[in-house]
């Protein structure tokens, strides 16, 4: 009934197989790929013709994570998987960005790639499974893909490269300070298509050797995928691409001075009209039928990319006049919002970031329902790119696969430079709204961003900067690195490749291509120039703000406090009775962690200061001999009780009250009345004894033998 076909291999430390034949067995390709006990299965389905008129090519990625994996049930109201977390929206994107490059030029059909995790064993993490899925469900699939591809994860622990670290080891890197990189990597056999990483200050030479161990450390899982696909792939898709040569030769003729007139234009928006105007009339000279063709989009781009990309390569001159290695002028300023947290405007040419910083307690935090278990997060960094930023109308709604990855990345890049949460107990919300954009927003929001936090009080180890390289690869081996490319150099060149950190080290870094793979040569090259270009953003940096400024007046400050986890109860009180107390006498916000660790949080201090001073109050002990300040609760025939620490009462005998006999005690005291008081001892019965009369009532300080009255020595 089954043609099933299974491949093993030990990976890592573990055995990681591929199977097909039995599950899914009418799409075109599926495979399950498990490594350890995290299994994901990969379906692949495609169109066996290109709906009329397509001129892109339609591929979609979904990788979707099932709660049964982990045996877990969803959490909130719907006990159902609903829209895709940030987690699966960010590996569909990874499995998407390495494979789209290596379909055939001209193949426009659609292409469906769905990846389900079946199991997670919670130590290997099912993203690279999925990577690896997905690549030999596309290998097996018939497709024109010119793969496969093979993935890795990579740590870095005391100066060794590690294969796929445990989910713990690379679970909140910023509290593990011996664990300095999370980096995946895919690439074919010859070459790498894709890097994306979060790291600790690394240097170039240890991010360059990462990604070259990643890259040797996948081949054996690339020649897993070719002997499975020996047996088990289906026919290659009669495909041919469309012959346009004519029409792009044609296009070219009657546009090649037109299209090097616009692209000589620096300013963006007017190089955009000229291109139009040139496109306009590029078509005005063309047949009916040649403007009919499906294929003119194609040969109006070719066109483009052979003026760009000939005047980089054989000319060295860019769009905008700069060299190769030119970063755009920069402009950064801090504080331009009265009332927010922190607040910086960076402007890099024609791009543009407003970022706002936000700083808030405990109750702010992002509760994670993940796979692998539920946790919270303290620092959070949203990304918004609405359709005025390029100039242009369009529909406006949540955070697409595009924002959301970008967010990802400005986040990776700053959390690494973070404070601890035990030095700077806040939750942390950086906002940044691209409000120009013409390349590398996501750069700009990092520099933004580490700005930003700084204004805001953030206490950063480094200020953080970023930058976005190019490449442009011709057929006959010519290459060139660009250093802050633009929008048109991203859009027509064969790399994006992306490089933060601090004047340390690298702290994160994300690649693109668009060609089947670039070689370390290339890699050496473009890591090189960014550091030079990172090192020239940050002096420019430096010009608004070096370090944190001080607290805004609107931020809330909290104070930590840590108890025994055997006085939580105390503090918490029967059903949240004492809690709610501290919290409505005093005005503060108060949160408890399980640990025992206790936040204070007010934007008064004398809030914060009553709060704690409430919360000492219960759990701390009084000092045998110390003195303390109290009030009479309650008066008896042979002394009165002194409410004195905290809830804590004590007695204080008629023979302590005063240095006097006394009838009784009410000839001295009144209930409610404020005394001070020392602590002697307790009793044989561990009641607690106090003395009344060795503290002076006016100053509070002890009376000693000789400071007694004549009578009394």
């Amino acid at each position: 009934m089954f043609n099933e076909h299974k491949k093993s291999i030990q990976w890592g430390g573990e055995t990681l197989t591929l199977e097909t034949g039995k599950i899914a067995r009418q799409a075109d390709a599926s495979v399950v790929a498990t490594l350890g006990e995290t299994s994901v299965m990969a379906n692949v389905t495609f169109a066996k013709e290109p709906k009329p008129g397509q001129d892109f090519f339609p591929l979609t990625v979904h990788y979707q994570e099932k709660y049964y994996a982990a045996g877990k049930i969803p959490g909130g109201y719907f006990k159902r998987e609903a829209r895709p977390t940030e987690k699966e929206t960010l590996t569909s994107r990874l499995i998407d960005r390495p494979v789209r490059p290596l379909f055939v030029d001209g193949f426009r059909n659609e292409v469906l790639v769905m990846c389900t995790v079946l199991s997670h064993d919670l130590t290997n993490e099912p993203d690279i499974v999925a990577m690896i899925a997905a690549s030999a469900a596309l290998t097996l699939s018939g497709v024109p893909f010119r793969g496969p591809i093979g993935a890795a994860r990579v740590g870095f622990v005391n100066g060794q490269y590690v294969l796929n670290p445990a989910v713990d080891d690379i679970q909140g890197l910023r509290n593990k300070p011996e664990q300095r990189l999370d980096l995946v990597v895919a690439g074919t056999k010859d070459a790498v298509m894709m890097v994306e990483s979060e790291a600790y200050e690394l240097s170039e030479e240890e991010m360059l050797g990462a990604v070259t161990f990643a890259h040797a450390q996948m081949q054996p899982v690339i020649d897993l995928i070719i002997d499975l696909a020996e047996e088990a792939a289906n026919e290659p898709f009669d495909f041919q691409p469309v012959d346009y040569s004519a029409l792009s030769a044609r296009v070219r003729e009657l546009g090649a001075k037109l299209m090097q007139d616009a692209f000589a234009i620096r300013v963006k928006q007017e190089r955009y009209a000229a291109k139009d105007a040139a496109e306009e009339a590029i078509l005005a000279q063309l047949t009916e039928e040649e403007r009919a063709n499906p294929n003119l989009k194609a040969a109006l781009k070719d066109l483009e990319s052979s003026v760009l990309r000939g005047d980089i390569v054989r000319g060295g001159r860019r769009i905008d006049g700069r060299r190769l290695d030119e970063v755009r002028p920069i402009v950064s300023e801090t504080g331009i919002l009265p009332r927010t947290h922190g607040s910086a405007l960076f402007t890099r040419g024609e791009t543009q970031a407003l970022v706002v910083t936000t700083l808030g307690t405990g109750d702010d935090e992002q509760f994670i329902d993940a796979l692998h278990g539920n946790f919270k997060e303290s620092f959070l960094l949203h990304y918004n790119f609405p359709p005025y930023s390029v100039g242009e109308v369009g529909r406006v709604g949540s955070p697409g696969r595009r924002e959301i990855g970008h967010g990802k990345l400005a986040w990776r890049a700053l959390q690494a430079v973070l404070p601890p949460q035990t030095e700077f107990p806040y939750t942390i919300r950086v906002v940044s709204e691209i409000t120009e954009s013409n390349g590398s927003s996501s750069m700009a929001s990092v520099c933004g961003g580490s700005l930003s936090m700084m204004d805001a009080g953030v206490p950063l180890k480094a200020p953080v900067a970023g930058v976005a390289m190019g490449l442009v690869l011709e057929d006959d081996g010519q290459w060139a690195v660009l250093t802050d490319i633009l929008g048109d150099e991203d859009h027509l060149g064969d790399m994006d490749f992306k490089v933060a950190g601090t004047e340390a080290g690298i702290t994160s870094l994300q690649m693109d291509i668009k060609v089947a793979g670039i070689t370390p040569e290339i890699m050496g090259k473009a890591l090189e120039q960014a550091k030079a270009g990172r090192m020239h953003i940050l002096g420019e940096m430096a010009k608004a703000l070096t370090s944190a400024n001080s607290f805004s007046e609107y931020a809330p400050r909290i104070e930590t406090m840590t108890i025994p986890t055997d006085k939580i109860r105390e503090v918490i009180g029967s059903g949240g009775k004492v809690i709610r107390e501290i919290v409505e006498t005093s005005g503060a916000k108060v949160d408890i962690n399980d640990d025992g660790t206790i936040k204070i949080a007010s934007s008064n201090g004398d809030a914060i200061k009553k709060a704690y001073d409430m919360i000492y109050s219960i759990v701390a002990e009084p000092e045998e001999g110390g003195v303390y300040k109290g009030t009479v609760v309650k008066i008896v025939d042979f002394g009165a009780f002194v409410n004195f620490f905290g809830k804590r009462d004590g007695l204080v005998h008629v023979s302590q009250i005063e240095n006097r006999r006394l009838n009784h005690p009410s000839d001295a005291l009144k209930e409610g009345q404020e005394v001070w008081v020392k602590l002697l001892g307790f009793d044989d019965r561990g009641k607690v004894r106090l003395s009344m009369k060795v503290v002076d009532q006016e100053t509070g300080k002890e009376v000693t033998k000789e400071e007694a009255p004549a009578d009394q020595a």
